[in-house]
C-alpha cells in the first residue's frame, strides 16, 4: 500500500517558506538559497495561497529579461495555477501528477490552510523506503 501525504510530511516535518507577492525576485532567490530549497509558497495577507514560486520561475524571469528582472515583484512571475494536494493523498497520486505535469513541488493544503510543501525528493524517498521494507519482507518470507 502506498503511503500518504499525511505520513511523509509527520517524517519531514510541515514548515513551508512563504513569500508575499511583492518581495523582489532579488530577495526571493536570497530566500530560496538560505533555506537552501527550490521553491517557496506565494501567500496573501491572508495566508491564502496566491502562487508558487520556483527555481524555474527565476531562470524564466532572468532568460527573458536579464538582471534587470530582479526587482521585479514575484507575483508578475510566479506560477499563478497551482496544482495542491491533501495529506489523504497517496504517494503514487502525487507521483503521477508530478511527473505527468512536471512539478517538483506541491503543497499540501487542509481545511484551506497551507499544511506543508512536498517536494520530488520526498516522493522518492517514501518509495525507497517502501521498496527497501517490502525487500526486507520477501528476504524474512524466503528464510521462514
Amino acid at each position: 500500500m502506498s503511503a500518504t501525504v499525511r505520513s511523509m510530511l509527520e517524517e519531514k516535518g510541515r514548515n513551508v517558506v512563504t513569500i508575499a507577492p511583492d518581495t523582489t525576485l532579488a530577495d526571493a532567490a536570497r530566500i530560496l538559497e538560505e533555506n537552501h530549497i527550490g521553491a517557496a509558497v506565494v501567500c496573501d495577507a491572508k495566508g491564502k495561497i496566491a502562487g508558487i514560486f520556483t527555481e524555474r520561475d527565476l531562470v524564466r524571469a532572468v532568460g527573458r529579461s536579464g538582471s534587470i528582472s530582479l526587482s521585479q515583484s514575484v507575483a508578475a512571475v510566479m506560477t499563478k495555477n497551482v496544482h495542491c494536494c491533501s495529506e489523504e493523498t497517496t504517494v503514487n497520486e502525487l507521483m503521477e501528477v508530478m511527473t505527468g505535469r512536471r512539478f517538483r513541488h506541491v503543497p499540501v493544503e487542509k481545511d484551506g490552510k497551507l499544511a506543508g510543501i512536498i517536494s520530488i525528493g520526498d516522493v522518492v524517498k517514501s518509495r525507497i523506503r517502501d521498496i527497501e521494507t517490502e525487500a526486507e519482507q520477501i528476504k524474512a518470507y524466503i528464510a521462514g
